[in-house]
């Protein structure tokens, strides 16, 4: 392929009208379309990436909101002791149980985890598996008779 021998293509006659040179351009004379006045009317008048008309733009205002949260950062859900009253004696307790009653919503991901906090008592015996616990939490839970494993 040369570039002499390529043809030209079929319904292509017309030529393009040449912005901003003149009245016999073919586009207008004087704001040669672009209206009268304004940023936009002015030569080579193209604002770069991010420019918001000379308010400070998103991407310097983010650190002052805070930035963004890590997707892959674990989320920790956090349960008192008193919850687990509803199971019943000798059952064992995972997370997902917990989902399943509707007490924790929102466990979608795969990187969580859920801490059981000693706040109230609890009256039933069971055996937790799958859990972070705080210290209060598992003295009470020892003290229950209920087992932990891990």
């Amino acid at each position: 392929m040369e570039l002499e021998k390529l043809e030209k293509l079929q319904g292509k006659k017309r030529k393009s009208k040449r912005v901003g040179r003149g009245i016999g351009s073919g586009k207008g004379g004087h704001t040669v379309g672009k209206g009268q006045k304004g940023q936009k009317s002015r030569s080579g008048a193209k604002p770069g990436i991010g420019f918001e008309g000379g308010q400070v733009p998103l991407y310097k205002r983010l650190p002052q909101l805070g930035g963004f949260s890590r997707k892959y950062m674990s989320k920790i859900f956090t349960v008192g002791l008193d919850v687990f009253n509803i199971f019943d004696d000798n059952t064992e307790v995972s997370p997902l149980e917990l989902v399943e009653h509707r007490i924790l919503r929102g466990l979608t991901k795969k990187n969580f985890s859920v801490k059981i906090l000693g706040n109230g008592q609890l009256t039933k015996k069971l055996t937790f598996k799958g859990f972070d616990y705080s210290e209060k939490a598992r003295e009470s839970i020892e003290k229950s008779g209920s087992k932990i494993t891990e």
